[in-house]
């Protein structure tokens, strides 16, 4: 069992989960309310599907990097023989079917994104993983993945494309271009050139959330939401500089990890600019989300993110 946990990176799904909270209270008054759930059904059927498929993207992951990883990362569950290379095969066809299936349940919408995000999948894994494609591949998975939270609807326009759903996807997923760039060479020394564009992606994809928190007028409290914003910016930047400086595997590794957890935390931000005007139901979902972090940080000691 623990071979297969670190097989789909445990850790991380709980980013894959705060994308469906952003993206669902993007364009929903509020998942719980003082009434219960607005439509439980629907957003654990977003949900599952997204933890579904981002746990098979991990899974096609490792199975397509058997060989590399053999050479490199010899202890990974599929070329240390702990997993079987056909018994990865099928859990992540199994886990690509169920997500889509779960996507089925909620709108034909819901239904159209997850195949595209299982193309998108599987491209990256597949074909452009290795290519400077790669990036921009893993973060139009992001980007998709935020639009399926956002995707309880029947028509693609006006609702599901419209902003400020849209928006938030194409920065968070600009983030995940430089965390991708940032992690393109985890397992030897990397190159400083590439670490300091990685850091200009991710500086800014931030400031293009900081210009929708300002300009869009959906959300509040934008000067408190623009300085989280902006300490998310900071803890990143004084970390990744420290990488940059001296870019060894044991540098560079931890400070994906902070990245990927500080996803959490932009989302967790979006979250709560979105619903600050709902007072004790806005922070509790912003706080709900925040706290995704915990289970991953905790889990992360046992199964490696990266």
């Amino acid at each position: 069992m623990l071979a297969f946990l670190q097989l789909v990176r445990l850790p991380t799904i709980f980013t894959a989960m705060a994308d469906i909270v952003l993206g669902y209270v993007l364009t929903h008054l509020a998942i719980v309310g003082p009434t219960g759930f607005d439509n439980a059904s629907k957003f654990f059927g977003l949900l599952a599907s997204s933890c579904c498929l981002y746990l098979a993207g991990m899974v096609f992951n490792d199975v397509f990097d058997r060989k590399q990883d053999a050479e490199e990362r010899p202890s990974r569950p599929i070329p240390s023989g702990r997993v079987p290379l056909r018994a990865a095969v099928i859990f992540g066809a199994v886990l690509m079917i169920v997500g889509v299936a779960a996507a089925a349940t909620v709108t034909r919408v819901s239904l159209h994104v997850s195949v595209l995000l299982v193309v998108a999948i599987l491209l990256y894994d597949g074909v452009l993983k290795r290519t400077p494609l790669a990036p921009v591949a893993m973060g139009l998975c992001r980007a998709l993945n935020v639009m399926l939270g956002a995707s309880d609807h029947e028509f693609w326009k006006p609702f599901f494309l419209g902003p400020p759903q849209t928006y938030a996807a194409a920065f968070l997923g600009l983030y995940i271009v430089g965390v991708t760039l940032f992690a393109r060479t985890e397992a030897r020394t990397s190159n400083r050139w590439v670490l300091v564009l990685a850091l200009v992606i991710l500086d800014a994809a931030i400031g293009g959330l900081v210009w929708l928190v300002h300009f869009w007028p959906t959300g509040a409290r934008v000067p408190v939401v623009a300085a989280m914003l902006a300490v998310i910016a900071f803890t990143l930047n004084r970390r990744a500089i420290t990488a940059i400086a001296n870019p060894t595997p044991q540098n560079v590794q931890p400070v994906i990890k902070l990245l990927l957890l500080s996803y959490v935390m932009l989302d967790a931000t979006l979250v709560f600019w979105k619903m600050a005007e709902s007072g004790q139901v806005g922070a509790a979902h912003a706080l709900a989300t925040a706290a995704l972090v915990v289970p991953a940080l905790l889990l992360s000691r046992l199964i490696p993110m990266t």
